[in-house]
């Protein structure tokens, strides 16, 4: 068997990662950190919600919380390029036997919600309000000066399954891990853009949302986020980095919010948008896509994630056994 075919002609148009709605405890403290921290700008706050959106970003919102009482993710946000893309959008939902359904949500036009193969809540819209860019407003830049939302990771038991959904939607795979020689999937990078990924799923119980990232300016703008994450108390929060990425080879840095949500910040991307461009396919026995140099993450890195609000969990058949640091650690002490 060998990989999913991209749909590169379906009847409506999705053109990237949009938006994220999470619920959090602690609003205040949340606040803090995606402002000072990772460097967003509110957009507005209204009762109990807050809306967020990128340094370059002009639409309302890419970064929806709500106060709560459980750290959940309620949806991940995707636009289409016309409303009119909508109404097809739904009928391919449909005719994949996954529920979807028009809601209303603010700050938002005509909204599709709708559910994929793995149980992932997605909603897709095409406008939003529009405000000025904050760009060149260089006093308003904090933190890590986060630019713009660029992909989130998914965990879900079945990758193959999820990868050949999205490629019959129209997304194009960039980059894929399996064993060598095999197109069992682990992993893959899906993207909408013309750049590695706008959705990336790994094998693991799932769904749930491992983490959303937003792109960073410069390298230095990871490290001052993570020099002020210890200035205001979220030292402990650093938890993977600053490093580089095998597969993307991007520059990152992870870090938990108050409540536990997991936000990359990165920079660096190549184009992937010509027809020639192929796949990239990764060992998951070579050390390199988890760490070309450094240490590899901690095993909650691995394990723990977001989960999504009314969705149940579900393992995989082949659990995933990727180098930990504590293994690394474990390893060099018995040698």
């Amino acid at each position: 068997m060998g990989l999913p075919t991209t749909n590169f002609d379906p009847p409506f148009r999705i053109t990237r990662a949009s938006h994220v709605v999470l619920t959090v405890r602690d609003l205040a403290a949340s606040r803090q950190f995606y402002e000072k921290v990772i460097g967003l700008i509110l957009t507005a706050e209204e009762d109990g919600v807050l809306y967020f959106r990128g340094v370059e970003e002009a639409c309302h919102h890419s970064l929806v919380l709500r106060q709560g009482s459980d750290a959940i993710c309620a949806r991940l946000g995707l636009r289409v390029f016309m409303e009119t893309d909508l109404d097809a959008l739904k009928a391919f939902f449909e005719s994949h036997n996954c529920p979807a359904a028009w809601a209303t949500v603010p700050h938002q036009g005509r909204t599709l919600h709708a559910t994929d193969p793995a149980g992932t809540p997605l909603e897709f819209c095409a406008t939003m309000p529009v405000l000025p860019r904050m760009i060149t407003k260089f006093t308003g830049h904090a933190g890590g000066s986060a630019l713009r939302l660029d992909h989130y990771q998914i965990l879900t038991p079945d990758v193959a399954e999820v990868c050949a959904f999205y490629m019959a939607a129209g997304f194009r795979l960039s980059e894929y891990i399996a064993p060598k020689g095999t197109f069992d999937l682990r992993g893959v990078f899906l993207q909408r853009k013309g750049n590695p990924h706008d959705i990336v799923f790994f094998n693991g119980a799932g769904p749930r949302l491992h983490h959303f990232a937003f792109l960073a300016p410069e390298v230095h703008h990871l490290l001052h986020a993570c020099d002020l994450a210890g200035e205001l108390g979220f030292g402990a929060s650093v938890e993977r980095g600053p490093g580089r990425h095998g597969p993307g080879h991007a520059m990152y840095v992870y870090m938990r919010d108050p409540d536990g949500h997991r936000v990359e910040l990165f920079n660096t991307h190549y184009q992937i948008m010509d027809i020639e461009n192929e796949p990239v396919a990764w060992d998951p026995a070579d050390s390199s896509i988890s760490f070309p140099w450094g240490l590899p993450a901690r095993q909650a890195w691995f394990e723990e994630a977001t989960p999504f609000e009314g969705v149940a969990v579900c393992e995989p058949e082949i659990k995933p056994t990727p180098m930990t640091l504590e293994k690394y650690l474990a390893k060099g002490r018995a040698q």
